[in-house]
């Protein structure tokens, strides 16, 4: 879990654009963040394997 001061400070809008940072909203990550899906590698995964995000599986070959 993040700091709860950085999570409020990547919410507040910057003084210049260039320095918005992106965060997970679930656990507030600012690492292995995935634009797509808006949220990190880890909860991203966390909700994948429960089946809560819809089209998206396990890969298996």
């Amino acid at each position: 879990m993040a700091k709860t001061s950085l999570m409020v400070k990547a919410m507040r809008t910057p003084k210049f654009k260039v320095r918005q940072h992106n965060r997970c909203p679930l656990c507030g990550r600012s690492r292995g963040y995935y634009r797509r899906f808006n949220m990190c590698r880890i909860c991203l995964r966390k909700l994948a394997l429960k089946g809560e995000l819809p089209g998206v599986i396990k890969a298996s070959w």
